[in-house]
């Protein structure tokens, strides 16, 4: 084996690499990596707000639908709905409740997490 069939082994490597990557590139604008089919532009309907790891085996989502959200706790044997159509909230500070204003979202994961620590003991 000389020089030139190692050369041309490295080229011919490096192209494949390089058309793997374009692919990905254009995969990932048109949509297709993330299962955007059907979206188009910043119309998009279906999201992930939140994700919060409650043990190993366990974790909570946060998923929001045009404007609504809905709180799972997936892992282990079975997937659970633990709340469904909450009202998307508005920007509020992690201050504690009061006067009917909603906590903000990473706190009522805290309390969320504390109740299924609390529960599992």
């Amino acid at each position: 084996m000389d020089i030139t069939e190692i050369l041309r082994f490295a080229a011919a490597l490096a192209f494949i690499i390089g058309l793997i990557g374009v692919c990905a590139y254009v995969a990932r604008r048109l949509g297709l990596a993330t299962g955007g089919f059907g979206s188009t532009g910043s119309l998009k309907r279906l999201s992930i707000s939140e994700v919060k790891v409650v043990d190993t085996k366990h974790r909570l989502v946060l998923i929001r639908r045009d404007d609504k959200e809905h709180l799972i706790l997936m892992g282990g044997d079975q997937n659970l709905l633990i709340e469904a159509g909450i009202d998307a909230p508005a920007v509020v500070d992690a201050a504690p409740e009061t006067d009917g204003v909603r906590p903000a979202p990473s706190l009522q994961f805290q309390r969320i997490v504390e109740f299924i620590k609390e529960r599992r003991a």
